[in-house]
């Protein structure tokens, strides 16, 4: 039976785009602003400031976005920023629209 739990692939950066984060989640927006609030301070992305959200895809299944975010951590930065800029290519905060 196929999951229907809707996914997301979501590629964060910090404020001066040195880093880039790819994660997996069913709550894009939920999950963008734990990010933000730092939950976890051990955490990669509290520990850099990865906390904008400059890139995401859809998926009608979870099991699809995990199967897309292994694709997109398998890039290098270089075909990463091209994702980024065919979607934002002013680099904003998306989370910020919702």
């Amino acid at each position: 039976m196929r999951n229907t739990k809707y996914g997301y692939v979501y590629i964060n950066t910090n404020k001066r785009h040195t880093v880039l984060y790819t994660g997996v989640t069913s709550r894009l927006f939920g999950r963008s602003g734990e990010h933000k609030e730092k939950l976890n301070k051990s955490s990669f992305t509290s520990k850099y400031n990865v906390d904008k959200l400059v890139y995401y895809e859809h998926y009608e299944s979870i099991t699809d976005a995990i199967a897309r975010e292994k694709q997109i951590k398998g890039y290098l930065r270089k075909k990463k920023i091209v994702l980024i800029n065919s979607l934002n290519p002013e680099w904003k905060d998306l989370s910020l629209d919702y």
